[in-house]
C-alpha cells in the first residue's frame, strides 16, 4: 500500500467508526451524512469521497457488525460440549449479543434492506450470520444421532424466527423490561426448543 491508500482507509475507518458509534449511542435514526461526517471530524461533503452514500456506509457497518458477533459468539459457546450444548450456547450467545447491542439488532432487523445498494449480500449477510454460526453444531448433533437431517432443519428454523422475536419484543420494551429477565426468558425458550 502506498501512503494515498494508507490514508484513505484512515479516514474511511474515521467514518465507520463515527457511522457505529451513532448507531450503536443513537440508533439509526443518530445516523446521517452530517452526523457521521461531523463526529468523524470532516465535512459532509468529504465522506462522498470515500463512500457512495450512507447506505454503502451502513453496509460496511453490517460487515463490522457481523464479524463482531462471530467473535462474541466464537468466545462464549468454545467451552461448551460439542452438539446440543454447543448449539444452545450459540444460539444464546448470539441473542446476548443482540439484546447488548440494540444498534445493531436495529441495522439488522429494522433497517429496510430494500433502500441499501447491496440489498441481497446485505440480506444474506444478516440472515445467514445464525445459520452459519449453528452450522458446525448442526452437523454434529445429526452425525451423533440427536437429530435426523429434517429435525435439525426444523430446529434450526426455531431459531431463525424465535430469537429475532424476541430480541424485537425485548428492544421495544413490550416484554420483558430488564436484562436479566430477558435471558431468563431467552434460557426458557432455549429449554423448549432444544427439548
Amino acid at each position: 500500500m502506498n501512503n494515498r491508500q494508507i490514508q484513505e482507509e484512515r479516514i474511511k475507518g474515521y467514518f465507520l467508526d463515527a457511522a457505529k458509534h451513532l448507531l450503536r449511542t443513537k440508533g439509526l435514526q443518530g445516523v446521517s451524512v452530517r452526523s457521521v461526517a461531523s463526529l468523524a471530524g470532516y465535512s459532509y461533503a468529504t465522506l462522498y469521497n470515500y463512500f457512495k452514500d450512507i447506505k454503502e456506509l451502513l453496509f460496511r457497518c453490517v460487515e463490522d457488525f457481523c464479524r463482531e458477533a462471530e467473535a462474541f459468539v466464537q468466545e462464549r459457546s468454545r467451552d461448551a460440549e460439542g452438539g446440543k450444548a454447543r448449539l444452545r450456547a450459540t444460539a444464546r450467545a448470539y441473542a446476548e449479543y443482540l439484546a447488548g447491542h440494540p444498534g445493531d439488532f436495529e441495522l439488522f432487523f429494522l433497517e429496510r434492506l430494500g433502500e441499501l445498494e447491496s440489498r441481497v449480500e446485505t440480506a444474506g449477510r444478516i440472515t445467514g450470520l445464525l445459520d452459519g454460526l449453528c452450522a458446525a453444531s448442526l452437523e454434529a448433533c445429526v452425525a451423533e444421532g440427536s437429530y435426523d437431517p429434517a429435525e435439525a432443519a426444523a430446529v434450526m428454523e426455531e431459531l431463525r424466527y424465535a430469537l429475532p422475536g424476541m430480541l424485537l419484543l425485548y428492544h421495544n420494551r413490550l416484554a420483558p423490561r430488564e436484562e436479566e429477565a430477558f435471558l431468563n426468558a431467552l434460557d426458557r425458550e432455549l429449554d423448549r426448543i432444544f427439548r
